[in-house]
């Protein structure tokens, strides 16, 4: 037992001070995750949308977080990451306060997309300031403490956000508003006068010493990086599942009330602020970067394809669970997939590309998912879900292979 909790102690050490304040920030900013996971219920309750309309709305916020993060990274290279996260901040607070006010179709889906837009544009920043200010061999770590902050953020958010609910569904707008603006305000203190490292450099276990050629170092022309973007891109397709149809699921199949579904979707937050970095410090000295991000995926499978399986509230948080520990051995990785692919100069771009990748499932996976749900049943998104997962482990595993 002080063997295991050594390893977990040490799991934090030898991070900078700058990734614990990122990390604070990451976490006030996420605490305020609760529009986005009740987006869906928040329709269907409220404006009385139905499933598909609700799926046309939810991709209008894929479509803004792709040109999100594209400007995002490509802003981030020319003006600056502090720049970049402090305006996404400052613009969205006010946003999520308008939103209530557009209940048609249209209108939400436009609001929906400027807010997606400006919101995501912290992305690819934050992922290069996470990078910057971490030391060298530290990298994945670092990450995946901002990570750790998003988790518990999000642990707490969707749990206020149930309760909220049952006061009114405006009450979590005003919530998100109000977290964005206080990460805003504590960003700026912490970071507008503190340097960067000069001197960025990490672990080439991707590229080998020689880096590539300089003409090859633009993410989009990469083929390598490509190919693993759009398996980044088909495993965020089946991962956004959980904040679109996953709650649904819950309502109309378990029949869960808004607290119950809160609680649970703080579950697998939860679970990672306890676990992540044990397990990443553990999988960072025992496993390859291959194999960790391969099993990651299978792990992520399997928890999809358990909720076809009966069982009660203790198997829906079990199956989280499953969920949670796939998620830890592949977000994180992939993260450090793309700092070590890119150069300094590229970074934004790297990161920016890496983030669209995400944000690019989200254009067609809320309508997708909805489409075959209305169709087909949640039995029949589950199996195509794991199955594709399934698919995208192998798809890793080979361009992984070829990268290094």
């Amino acid at each position: 037992m002080k063997r295991i909790l050594s390893i977990y102690l040490d799991s934090f050490k030898g991070l900078s001070q700058a990734a614990w304040l990122l990390a604070i920030v990451m976490l006030i900013n996420r605490m305020g995750s609760m529009v986005i996971p009740f987006l869906g219920l928040y329709m269907t309750q409220v404006l009385h949308f139905d499933i598909k309309q609700v799926g046309v709305v939810l991709m209008s916020y894929g479509f803004g977080s792709v040109c999100g993060s594209y400007i995002g990274g490509w802003l981030t290279d020319r003006i600056g990451s502090f720049k970049v996260q402090f305006g996404s901040l400052v613009l969205a607070a006010p946003l999520f306060l308008l939103i209530p006010h557009f209940k048609e179709v249209q209108s939400l889906s436009i609001m929906i997309f400027t807010l997606s837009l400006i919101f995501d544009a912290f992305r690819p920043a934050n992922s290069v300031s996470v990078a910057s200010y971490a030391k060298p061999e530290n990298i994945t770590r670092a990450f995946s403490l901002n990570r750790l902050a998003i988790n518990l953020g999000f642990s707490i958010g969707p749990a206020v956000a149930g309760f909220l609910a049952t006061i009114s569904f405006n009450w979590i707008f005003y919530g998100n508003s109000f977290a964005v603006l206080c990460a805003a305000v504590i960003f700026f203190v912490f970071f507008h006068k503190r340097e960067k490292r000069s001197d960025i450099k990490s672990k080439k276990e991707i590229i080998p010493e020689n880096e590539l050629p300089q003409k090859r170092r633009n993410p989009y022309t990469d083929l390598p990086f490509v190919l693993f973007n759009i398996f980044c891109c088909i495993f965020s397709f089946c991962f956004f599942q959980l904040i679109t149809t996953l709650p649904l699921f819950y309502r109309e199949v378990h029949h869960l009330n808004d607290h119950q579904i809160g609680f649970l979707l703080g579950w697998s937050g939860f679970v990672i602020v306890l676990l992540e970095m044990f397990i990443v410090h553990i999988a960072e000295k025992r496993f390859s970067l291959i194999s960790t991000l391969v099993f990651g995926t299978f792990l992520c499978a399997s928890s999809y394809a358990m909720l076809n399986f009966t069982g009660g509230l203790g198997w829906l948080y079990f199956t989280f669970f499953i969920f949670g520990l796939g998620e830890m051995l592949t977000l994180p990785f992939m993260a450090t997939v793309s700092v070590n692919r890119s150069t300094p100069k590229t970074q934004g771009a790297y990161m920016g590309f890496n983030s669209l990748a995400f944000s690019a499932a989200n254009i067609f996976s809320p309508l997708l998912g909805t489409s075959i749900v209305d169709s087909f049943g949640f039995k029949t998104l589950w199996w195509a879900t794991a199955l594709t997962l399934s698919a995208t482990a192998i798809g890793f595993y080979l361009v992984l292979k070829w990268m290094k």
